[in-house]
């Protein structure tokens, strides 16, 4: 979420910031509300400042035996007794309006990210491998799994309707080798604590990392007004919620590997074959909580350690910067991971690291006190996948197939998988 004091004091800039995410003008209506919610505040305040005077007033004339002056005071406390409820509630009225506004608007983007308004201009910041060199047909990973009889959407549908699937077998376990040997680097080798943490949350937490209230219909919600989470960046952002972090344990670098929820609103028709898109996925996920200083190069760093996830399955992949208009909501700068899919015949996103500078902190009210002056300063906060195992799985699938239709096991995934070095078909 944007300061408002930001907002007041530099109006052009946040326009202009805007204007490259595709998004109207709001400074000057979002001052013209401040001011409106300022004026009110001072109001309320003046009359508090009466109420308080004129009690203390009502003392002095009783003192006096000044009867009349006493039951005057006592007149216009009266009135500012009555009026003042009716001010506090136009109050509480604007201040919810003004959050509003300003939780709906996106964040800032770094003066480096690229201007433009879909996945169009993004700009390939670099590509590491190379293509499979065999000479066999490729295939979708969804033919694949079907013919091996590990891969099935029909009982999928009938358990819980489109966009979900049942993995059996071999093409389980390997789901499941993929995200302990992501979890298993990103601890051992990267630095980052693991964290098993709830799949549901409050609005609160949802609110703090910018999913609501604008993007509700991409959530499912539970009967009892709880969210499942669409990632892990929820609770792992939020363990510092509404606290105060001492400036020396930063940066905080947390991972987890859980299920993921979306409804894919606005994907009708999209990916609506396979495994790409679903409702119900498993990640890994990247958060670091750090500050101003240091965010930067630990998007580069977070980015790096995703990267050697697909470099050690021995991935061909590419790097994007995203531009404005294809960026997330809470980022300044995305780096978009894309791996190569042969059955596809094209790159597709895999990973996505996000610095978000200071937005999601102010949202959580999540501060660090800072070494030099020890002032009090909302954490900047970034957030990846690395990686998002399904595509993961579809990635290896499709990468390395061999020409009877088997599937080899990267050398990285054989110890997680019993030893087996090749998943063929099911027989019978």
């Amino acid at each position: 979420m944007l300061d408002i004091k930001w907002v007041r004091d530099n109006p052009e800039a946040l326009d202009a910031a805007l204007a490259k995410r595709s998004a109207p003008a709001q400074a000057a209506s979002l001052i013209a509300l401040d001011e409106k919610r300022r004026g009110l505040v001072q109001a309320l305040q003046d009359m508090q400042s009466r109420r308080n005077a004129a009690s203390k007033e009502i003392g002095a004339a009783m003192a006096q035996k000044n009867a009349e002056l006493a039951d005057r005071l006592k007149a216009d406390v009266t009135e500012l007794k009555t009026a003042m409820p009716a001010l506090e509630d136009q109050t509480r009225a604007i201040d919810a309006e003004l959050l509003d506004v300003l939780s709906r608007l996106p964040n800032i983007p770094l003066d480096d990210v690229p201007v433009g308004a879909d996945e169009h201009a993004n700009i390939v910041t670099r590509t590491i491998g190379t293509r499979p060199g065999w000479n066999h047909k490729a295939l979708e990973h969804f033919e694949i799994g079907e013919a091996l009889g590990y891969m099935d959407f029909e009982r999928a549908a009938k358990l819980s309707g489109s966009r979900f699937t049942v993995l059996t077998g071999p093409l389980a376990r390997m789901e499941r080798a993929l995200g302990q040997f992501m979890i298993d680097l990103h601890t051992s080798e990267h630095g980052y604590t693991e964290v098993s943490s709830p799949l549901m949350v409050r609005d609160d937490a949802m609110f703090g990392t910018g999913q609501l209230p604008k993007f509700a219909e991409d959530l499912f919600r539970t009967t009892d007004g709880r969210w499942l989470i669409p990632t892990a960046e929820v609770t792992l952002t939020n363990l510092v919620r509404e606290e105060i972090v001492e400036a020396e344990k930063l940066p905080l670098r947390y991972t987890a590997l859980t299920p993921s929820f979306r409804s894919e609103a606005g994907s009708a028709g999209r990916d609506t074959r396979g495994m790409l898109r679903q409702h119900q996925f498993w990640k890994c996920e990247l958060v670091s909580i750090t500050n101003a200083e240091t965010a930067i190069d630990e998007h580069e760093r977070m980015t790096a350690c995703a990267e050697e996830v697909l470099k050690r399955l021995g991935l061909h992949y590419r790097v994007l910067t995203l531009c404005t208009g294809d960026m997330g909501f809470g980022a300044r700068k995305t780096y978009d991971l894309e791996v190569w899919l042969p059955g596809q015949n094209t790159f597709r996103e895999v990973s996505s690291c996000s610095v978000c500078g200071d937005f999601q902190g102010r949202r959580m009210n999540a501060r660090y006190r800072s070494k030099d002056d020890k002032a009090l300063k909302f954490v900047h906060t970034l957030n990846g996948s690395g990686t998002a195992v399904g595509r993961a799985l579809i990635a290896v699938m499709e990468n390395y197939l061999n020409e009877d239709g088997s599937v080899t096991v990267p050398d990285v995934l054989q110890p997680y998988m019993g030893g087996l070095t090749r998943i063929e078909a099911a027989r019978g």
